[in-house]
């Protein structure tokens, strides 16, 4: 494996080990931002945008926005745009679903996107996520990562149930709930892990967002190390790879913009989602700051471009039937073009040449992807963005086995070539 393709990669199993859950994930794109002189922009303060600045923008410290002001006005060159989500599908703790079972302590969770659940089960788990704590000044907010094995799902028995192996309907209620610890008489067992963790008096903790996740770090797997097997690719692979292109052009013509959106898993339909005003409130703020027309807003949107990037289904070498056999992407062949005539996502002709040209011009490979005809395919951000935007879009993904498990696996070269072509997209003239 090329020492370039694998310090890439070696970067991205960093990311995705440091990032258990979107509010983390937004925290390490953050320091990554300040350490490459990116300055925070407060949704509720007057703005100044100067030409070859560097800005960030976060909401509900799970999504973040970052751009670089063009050299050109957006009225005349428009945005460039790539856009991926911080969540991937977890386990979430009820904060008052603590109770007691067979002598153990438990924590109901409740399922967060759509998660392959029997993979679950019998894991290392770790508990992580945000944490609004009392002060003095009001109420403060805290990430917390208990990077400790102090969980477990566990299964049942086959001798209990002789047609496990022929599939199990997990009910999420019952069947999915943490156990803590065998004391039977501990009280506030969670709370008390947090509070202890941060260091703060368990009545301080006034409410929380906090999910179980597993504590097996990424690594490579392969004769040649050719994949990265990890939790979480979906999707932070491809806010790796934004974020990484993004920085990488230096001075852009085009205002250039890396947006990273939380609850894409559940729709995007919230404060911080895709489907929200996140985006469009900031590119009319840049337009209002850097022109003068009433319509430049307009005129700007109508020549952007998005690049929606999320993973993509790689042919299944032990499901290969799960394929339409002419739109089976390979694993380190390139990103895949993402198709659905029901538009679950943003492709069109138009945008797909477009993108397979900057992969042209980048020197990078791609492939294409659409659903067997009688399989629906999911979604991403592409649509919903490409609507309310009015700015013509293409999803895109690098091929990946395993999506939604608690592990799954995508190819080293892929994440080198994702990385290339969207440097290319946002510096080209």
């Amino acid at each position: 494996m090329n020492s370039e393709i694998k310090k890439l990669g070696s970067a991205l199993i960093d990311f995705l080990d440091s990032s258990p859950t979107a509010f983390h994930a937004t925290e390490n794109i953050e320091k990554r931002l300040k350490k490459e002189g990116f300055s925070e922009l407060d949704e509720s303060e007057p703005w100044k945008i100067l030409p070859g600045e560097k800005y960030f923008v976060k909401r509900n410290s799970s999504s973040i926005l970052a751009f670089i002001a063009g050299k050109e006005k957006p009225v005349k060159t428009g945005f460039r745009i790539a856009g991926a989500h911080t969540d991937s599908p977890l386990l979430k703790i009820k904060d008052n679903g603590e109770n007691k079972s067979a002598s153990c302590i438990r924590v109901t969770t409740e399922i967060y996107g759509g998660p392959l659940v029997y993979t679950w089960l019998d894991r290392d788990l770790g508990i992580a996520g945000r944490v609004m704590v009392k002060s003095k000044r009001g109420l403060k907010s805290m990430l917390v990562n208990i990077n400790r094995p102090v969980a477990v799902i566990p299964s049942l028995a086959i001798h209990m149930n002789r047609e496990a192996n022929k599939g199990f309907e997990f009910n999420p209620q019952n069947h999915l709930q943490v156990v803590l610890t065998a004391d039977g008489s501990a009280k506030n067992v969670l709370k008390g892990l947090i509070a202890s963790e941060l260091k703060e008096k368990e009545e301080n903790i006034a409410g929380m967002d906090m999910f179980v996740y597993d504590l097996q770090k990424g690594v490579f797997t392969g004769n040649d190390s050719e994949f990265i097997t990890c939790g979480r690719l979906d999707n932070l692979q491809m806010c790796h790879a934004i974020l990484e292109s993004f920085l990488s052009v230096k001075a852009p013509v085009a205002t250039t913009v890396a947006a990273f959106y939380d609850n894409e898993e559940i729709g995007s339909k919230t404060l911080m989602g895709a489907d929200s005003t996140f985006t469009r409130t900031i590119l009319e703020r840049i337009t209002a700051l850097t022109s003068s027309g009433k319509d430049d807003i307009f005129r700007a949107l109508s020549k952007s471009f998005l690049v929606s990037a999320d993973g993509a289904h790689a042919h299944h070498p032990n499901f290969p039937e799960k394929h339409d056999p002419a739109y089976a992407p390979l694993m380190n062949k390139g990103p895949v073009i993402k198709f659905s005539s029901s538009f679950r996502y943003a492709t069109t002709a138009e945008s797909s040449s477009e993108f397979e040209q900057i992969c042209e011009q980048a020197g990078v490979p791609c492939q294409k992807i659409a659903n067997r005809s009688d399989v629906p395919s999911g979604s991403t951000i592409g649509p919903m963005s490409s609507a309310a935007l009015g700015v013509k879009a293409v999803d895109v993904g690098n091929a990946m086995w395993a999506m939604h498990s608690i592990r799954e696996t995508a190819g080293t070269l892929d994440h080198f070539y994702m990385k290339k072509a969207l440097s290319h997209f946002y510096g080209r003239k």
